[in-house]
C-alpha cells in the first residue's frame, strides 16, 4: 500500500510542479548586431512589455554572475535578474528571482535567417506558483519578441531618416574665412 501511495504522490508531484515552458518568436529586417544591442541594453527596456526599468547603468555590458534589479510593469514590485548565460550576438539567459515558489529563466535567441533575423523569446517557469504566474503574464510574454523586433526596426529607421536629412549650413570660422576670401576675390575681379 505505501508503494502505492509513493508513486501516486511521485506522479501528482511530476504534474503539479511541471515546468511551464513556452517559446516566441518574430522575424525582423533589422540585423543580428542591431537586435543584439536591443537585448543587451539592459539599461534600456522601454521596448519590454513586462519590465519597466532597471537600475543597471547605461553601456553595462552583461555578463555571466550579473545580478540586477529590475521593476515590473504589471507588479510594482522590485525584482532580482541573475545574468546565467552570455554568448555575444547570439544568446542572453537570465533567471528572474520575483517570489518565493516561482522560478523564472529567459531565454533571448538572436540569429540571421534566410527571411531576416531571427528573435525568439524562451520563458520556463517552476513551481507551486507558475500556473498562477503564467496566468498572468502569458499575454504579455507572447509579446516580447515582437516588441524587440519592432523597437529595432524603429531604430534603425530612425537611423535612415537622419542620415538622409539634411544638415542645416552652420559654417565654422574656416569655412567663413574661405567663402569671405572667395567672395573678396570675386568681387574684386568683377570690379577689375
Amino acid at each position: 500500500m505505501l508503494d502505492v501511495w509513493s508513486r501516486f504522490t511521485h506522479w501528482r508531484s511530476k504534474w503539479w510542479f511541471r515546468p511551464l515552458v513556452a517559446t516566441y518568436e518574430a522575424i525582423s529586417s533589422a540585423s543580428v548586431d542591431t537586435l543584439w544591442q536591443k537585448v543587451s541594453n539592459l539599461a534600456d527596456v522601454s521596448w519590454h512589455p513586462l519590465i519597466a526599468s532597471t537600475n543597471v547603468p547605461k553601456g553595462l555590458i552583461p555578463k555571466p554572475g550579473l545580478i540586477y534589479q529590475a521593476v515590473s510593469r504589471l507588479f510594482p514590485i522590485p525584482i532580482q535578474i541573475f545574468v546565467e548565460r552570455v554568448r555575444p550576438r547570439e544568446l542572453l539567459s537570465v533567471r528572474i528571482l520575483a517570489i518565493p515558489g516561482l522560478e523564472e529563466r529567459v531565454t533571448y535567441k538572436v540569429e540571421s535567417t534566410v527571411c531576416g533575423t531571427c528573435v525568439s523569446y524562451s520563458v520556463t517557469l517552476r513551481g507551486w506558483l507558475s500556473p498562477l504566474v503564467w496566468s498572468l503574464i502569458r499575454r504579455h510574454a507572447a509579446r516580447v519578441a515582437m516588441e524587440l523586433a519592432q523597437s529595432a526596426e524603429q531604430e534603425l529607421r530612425e537611423d535612415m531618416v537622419a542620415a538622409r536629412t539634411p544638415k542645416p549650413f552652420s559654417p565654422d570660422l574656416f569655412s567663413a574665412l574661405v567663402l569671405a576670401s572667395g567672395l573678396g576675390y570675386s568681387l574684386n575681379s568683377f570690379n577689375g
